[in-house]
């Protein structure tokens, strides 16, 4: 389990990629374009004062949209679901489409929703192409809305833009939620109280501090959409960009970068910071060994062609990029050396958890720790935390595989089946 204070977010690596579709949109969004999208989800208002909810849902990305389904499914309604967007969140970048449509079918309150909603339709788009490939963010990305759209108040829940700031349990009558909507500047602080609580606060890129000044960091997240990525560098002049890291997202950027100055940025040359050789997931039998660490589909493909000792030096790569091995104990002065002859960097070297909701209990701060394996909380003295569970990329479950190898399990489909198992033990005791 995993000690933390409810105020400071802790740090978690996961190598797996998930893209923030949200993020993203909301830095090109106008007002109206803002206004056009509340409307678009049914359901969005103000939380009633004093309400009595079954359940409170903090986050509306893959793992809470599956957390709401999965209450449904078990009849735990109504529920209120707490989102400053309800744009669906940070979204697996690595995955098949055969693991969407897995957890798109996971729950029947989804599969209601592909029978309600008119073909075509994204789910229906994602039943027409090839199973066993990946797909465009895209494409997962409006499944996702499909979803969240369709989980309104017709099935028990009720959705809130804005935030929860905190939260109190009281042993006898549960949790008292504290929010702060949003999209009404006239709407104050409001309370509610709910018998469990479910944070899917999800995770953003982590960043470190480096030992030089004079470089600008390109977010992870627009170094993975090329259409960003392009317009952030300059085409018109000698650019160096430090990738750090040898994960799955790191190579997707390295893939960006290269393809960027093959055709439009010829000046853009790449210096690539990695701590060791890169991990492949493997098929075993019936099982995939790293399967949450190692790199996949075509991102394998590309990094075995043109990234691997042996096969770096005659790719065309190597006309734009230079790998810079290093260690955690040499990696100081590895940057050192380096570093200052770089215009950007960009650091792909895990995930944080975003901050969650300030928490009390009989009116003092609690501290948790999360069961990763039943979805639920104790606090430091190891006893139970009523009706308080998580899930998600920050809260992800802890896997063994057969050789023993301990990974955590992040991706749609693993949310989905982690929930499935977990759900329908939650209650507010």
């Amino acid at each position: 389990m995993l000690l933390l204070r409810p105020t400071p977010p802790a740090s978690m690596k996961i190598a797996r990629q998930f893209l923030a579709v949200g993020p993203i949109l909301k830095s090109g969004h106008s007002a109206a374009n803002r206004r056009g999208c509340l409307r678009c989800f049914s359901g969005v208002g103000n939380a009633a004062l004093g309400k009595k909810y079954r359940a409170v849902v903090v986050g509306a990305g893959p793992a809470g949209t599956a957390v709401v389904g999965n209450l449904l499914e078990q009849k735990q309604a109504p529920i209120l679901w707490v989102d400053d967007e309800f744009h669906g969140g940070r979204l697996d970048n690595n995955t098949k489409v055969k693991r969407f449509v897995s957890y798109a079918e996971g729950v029947s309150p989804f599969r209601e929703i592909f029978k309600e909603t008119p073909e075509p339709n994204a789910y229906s788009h994602l039943k027409s192409l090839e199973q066993e490939n990946t797909c465009y963010i895209a494409q997962a990305a409006d499944l996702c809305v499909m979803l969240t759209k369709g989980l309104d108040q017709s099935k028990g829940v009720y959705k809130q833009l804005g935030r929860v700031s905190d939260a109190s349990l009281s042993e006898t009558s549960g949790w008292t939620v504290r929010l702060n909507p949003s999209g009404d500047k006239n709407a104050g602080p409001t309370e509610v109280s709910s018998d469990i609580m479910v944070l899917c606060t999800g995770a953003a890129p982590s960043s470190g501090p480096l030992p030089v000044s004079d470089i600008q960091e390109i977010g992870l997240d627009p170094a993975l959409k090329p259409s960003l990525l392009q317009t952030i560098i300059p085409s018109d002049s000698p650019i160096t960009v430090a990738v750090i890291g040898a994960s799955h997202s790191a190579i997707l950027v390295l893939r960006n970068l290269y393809n960027l100055g093959r055709s439009t940025h010829p000046q853009l040359r790449i210096k690539w910071f990695t701590r060791h050789p890169l991990r492949y997931a493997e098929e075993r039998d019936g099982w995939i060994l790293r399967d949450n660490t190692g790199l996949k589909g075509d991102v394998a493909i590309w990094a075995k062609e043109n990234l691997e000792e042996d096969r770096l030096p005659a790719s065309d790569v190597s006309r734009y990029l230079e790998k810079v091995p290093t260690t955690r104990d040499k990696e100081e002065a590895v940057y050192k050396e380096h570093l200052p002859a770089c215009t950007h960097v960009v650091q792909a070297i895990g995930f944080t958890r975003n901050e969650i909701p300030a928490l009390k209990r009989q009116g003092k701060e609690l501290e948790i720790k999360y069961d990763n394996t039943a979805g639920g909380f104790e606090d430091k003295d190891g006893k139970k935390v009523k009706g308080l569970y998580a899930a998600g990329i920050a809260w992800p479950e802890r896997v063994v595989d057969p050789e023993g190898n301990v990974e955590y399990a992040v991706g749609l489909a693993k949310f989905m089946n982690y929930l499935k198992r977990v759900v329908p033990n939650w209650n507010a005791n």
